[in-house]
């Protein structure tokens, strides 16, 4: 995968950046209030591999604010350096057997590609949705938005849906397929394991572009640490 294929990839990916390892289709929730919560992962393709790390903080209680970094590199070419800046916040609350959504808005900036005060990159909004089934069992989740692709001067519109499946106490197996109104969707699936719970997870997924070819299948490694509180 040359940089020019590679760089719409990294820009889908890091369009959802606070969802929920090892999901890109965001949820209807927040980190915990009063906290912050660290988010990181690999993710390694045939010709290249990405490197995220992406903290989020909590601090009012419905307003979350996530800045992260990320480091793509392609084994032809010098690896890039992605920033993304997103705020989201709550109109309803996700409860039990219940549903919720939100709204959220951030952006993307790719200075190692264009140098100087006008960054490449995307501005992007999504609406996430979320609905608990079974005593939040099996909990759905759809994202419908919006995405200003600065390098080519594009609107397009963004569409994930997911679901995750609480398959023991520690054990959480997820399922999505997630894209934009100008290419093919891709999808995914893997699982996320509590180490300790409600503290520490690691994640692992599978996935690929729906008639896309090998490079753009991927496999990933990840964890999530959430503290309850730490203000």
């Amino acid at each position: 995968m040359n940089l020019k294929n590679f760089v719409p990839l990294i820009l889908f990916f890091c369009l959802k950046v606070n969802a929920a390892r090892p999901f890109v289709t965001d949820d209807a929730r927040l980190t915990n209030a009063e906290s912050c919560q660290l988010e990181s992962w690999s993710r390694v393709y045939k010709n290249s591999t990405e490197i995220w790390a992406l903290p989020a903080c909590n601090i009012t209680g419905n307003f979350e604010l996530t800045m992260g970094v990320g480091v793509a590199k392609p084994k032809e070419t010098a690896s890039t350096q992605d920033y993304v800046i997103q705020a989201k916040s709550l109109v309803r609350e996700l409860t039990t057997n219940g549903w919720g959504w939100g709204i959220a808005i951030g952006r993307v900036n790719h200075p190692d590609i264009t140098p100087g005060p006008n960054l490449l990159g995307n501005t992007y909004a999504y609406m996430p949705i979320s609905v608990s089934t079974f005593n939040d069992r099996i909990i759905y989740h759809l994202n419908v938005g919006w995405l200003r692709d600065n390098a080519t001067q594009e609107n397009r519109s963004t569409f994930g849906f997911g679901a995750e499946i609480q398959a023991t106490n520690s054990l959480l197996l997820i399922a999505e397929s997630f894209g934009d109104s100008k290419s093919s969707p891709y999808w995914q699936t893997g699982l996320r394991y509590s180490i300790i719970p409600n503290l520490f997870q690691v994640d692992t997924t599978f996935g690929r572009q729906f008639n896309g070819d090998i490079n753009t299948r991927w496999i990933s490694f990840g964890l999530r640490y959430t503290p309850n509180s730490i203000f």
